[in-house]
């Protein structure tokens, strides 16, 4: 500890969500409170670290399953560019 304060954790910038629209900030905001209480709780060790990656990868995992589009919708899709098939319908 510097100054009284918790050592900053690296791995915890891969865990904001202010920066995503609010359906995938949904989904990910749960993961960065666990990560935050993971760090609160349990002391510093090797496997900590092994838990703060494991729940960053199931972070990713989520948010990818709310944005990976359906194999038929994707036919549906085929002519369109990548940016307008990931536009909410009410957007375009």
């Amino acid at each position: 500890m510097i100054d009284g304060q918790q050592p900053t954790e690296h791995i915890l910038q891969y865990f904001s969500f202010a920066h995503l629209p609010p359906h995938l900030a949904a989904i990910s905001a749960p993961f960065a409170y666990l990560a935050k209480q993971t760090i609160m709780t349990l002391p510093r060790n090797p496997e900590r670290t092994v838990a703060l990656r494991k729940l960053l990868e199931s972070k990713d995992a989520a948010v990818r399953a709310a944005i990976t589009v359906d194999p038929q919708q994707s036919a549906h899709m085929v002519g369109q560019s990548h940016a307008e098939s990931m536009l909410n319908p009410d957007d375009r």
